[in-house]
């Protein structure tokens, strides 16, 4: 059986993980979950899974998870310092579901114990990719990519040097069609619900603004060690391939699969096997069609930021998230409109300066400059 740790255990990834786990007992035994704050969430999961470890950051948190878990022999650990020792625990695969630069510390500490880690946190790649693919190819880690476009690439890739690009799909979120006088006035309550994915509501804020397939295109840079300029972005609004590889002889190979992170979720868990799963196949007939187009950077000016911010390297990428994850937690607090999102971000990357970002500290710090500024620029536009 393989063992699992599971980081981010009540949230999208993590209940989607804890179905395929649940569906195959005989496949998996769990030996850590972790969890942000409901601690009454992460309580039923540790119950229903048997997990040896349960851990919640929020400190709060700790006296009430103790009590629910009272007599299920799941020890109980509390904090940041815990989260970090729990991702050294012997696992032979960690899922990496916290969102944000908050799962980069675990998820490094994952990889220097040597544990291959199925990776949905994106930001952990942005913010220091060099670090952790540096740390993973000292200590023997695999990365396996559970974000659903950088999964299609993993099925298809061959050796990269027979690569023309890597073309990751996009759907374009709710706004693909509207002017931007409507999206001036778009409502964190219409950002958060995406056409296609059932996802979190900073995921799907990110979909709609279109950084999120700025920052794949530079999770995908580390993932896989191609050049900038090959990888690509294109819309795609039915969200049924996930990813294209066109390699030097002019084939080029895609995945499909219906919209359901389980697919790829299943997949990391597996691998290199394969395990069923209950999702709904693909009609090809009742499709009828496939649809594709070059995204609108004009209007998604945050795919160009993110496109600048990877020719560009160094400690932009870092920057851009972090920038971004203040000006999207702005929004969704109604602090800030969502064309604003975009400004803050480029306004932030015009501010800091370059900087090295080749160890943790050095990428605290980038992050916590980067935040600051982006909390000033939100700030300034809330009083204007």
């Amino acid at each position: 059986m393989k063992r699992i740790s599971l980081f981010g255990a009540t949230g999208s990834i993590g209940g989607s993980t804890l179905d395929l786990v649940a569906r195959n007992p005989d496949a998996f035994t769990v030996e850590v979950l972790t969890a942000g704050t409901d601690w009454q969430k992460l309580a039923n999961a540790a119950r229903a899974t048997g997990a040896k470890l349960a851990v919640i950051a929020d400190e709060t948190g700790f006296a009430p998870l103790k009590q629910a878990l009272a007599g299920s022999g799941t020890e109980v650990a509390a904090g940041a310092e815990a989260l970090h020792q729990a991702a050294r625990e012997p696992a032979d695969l960690m899922v990496a579901g916290i969102m944000g630069a908050a799962g980069l510390k675990p998820t490094l500490a994952a990889l220097e114990a040597g544990v291959t880690v199925a990776l949905a946190n994106k930001e952990a790649l942005v913010c220091a990719g060099e670090l952790m693919t540096g740390t993973a190819a000292r200590s023997g880690a695999k990365l396996l990519p559970i974000d659903s476009e950088h999964n299609a690439i993993f099925q298809v890739l061959e050796a990269k040097e027979r690569i023309s690009r890597i073309i990751l799909t996009a759907s374009g979120g709710p706004f693909r069609t509207w002017p931007l006088a409507r999206m001036a006035r778009v409502t964190p309550a219409e950002a958060v619900k995406h056409p296609n994915w059932s996802m979190g509501a900073k995921i799907s804020v990110d979909s709609a603004t279109m950084m999120n397939k700025g920052l794949e295109l530079i999770e995908g840079y580390y993932l896989f060690g191609v050049r900038p300029d090959q990888l690509s972005a294109i819309v795609h609004p039915q969200s049924l391939v996930h990813g294209l590889v066109e390699y030097i002889d002019g084939s080029v190979l895609a995945q499909m699969g219906p919209a359901d992170m389980r697919v790829p979720i299943a997949h990391a868990l597996a691998w290199p096997e394969r395990i069923s799963t209950p999702v709904s196949r693909l009609d090809l007939a009742a499709i009828a069609r496939l649809d594709f187009e070059e995204p609108d950077r004009a209007r998604f000016t945050a795919l160009a930021l993110a496109e600048s911010a990877l020719a560009a390297g160094g400690c932009r990428p870092c920057v851009l998230n972090a920038a971004n994850e203040e000006a999207v937690a702005a929004f969704l607090q109604g602090r800030i409109g969502f064309l604003d999102i975009a400004n803050i971000v480029a306004a932030t990357l015009d501010q800091v300066s370059s900087q090295t970002v080749d160890t943790l500290g050095a990428v605290a710090e980038t992050d916590a400059i980067a935040r600051r500024a982006a909390r000033s620029f939100a700030a300034h536009r809330l009083a204007g």
